[in-house]
């Protein structure tokens, strides 16, 4: 079975202020991908998307 290829980019969240401190999201059926945009090809996180709305609704009530 192949992967399709993600498409990153830089979340809402992230500030506009520094170009290069970023966090990039990738969207896909069965999770949502997270990653630093200083270091994409390292370590990511991947959760369900469930649990990224939850989490986005935390963020948004701190802005």
């Amino acid at each position: 079975m192949s992967t399709p290829e993600l498409h990153w980019f830089k979340s809402s969240y992230s500030s506009s202020n520094e170009p290069g401190d970023c966090v990039e999201v990738a969207v896909a059926s069965a999770a949502v991908h997270i990653r630093d945009s200083k270091t994409p090809h390292s370590a990511r996180l991947a959760v369900a998307p469930s649990a990224w709305v939850n989490f986005l609704a935390v963020v948004g009530e701190r802005r």
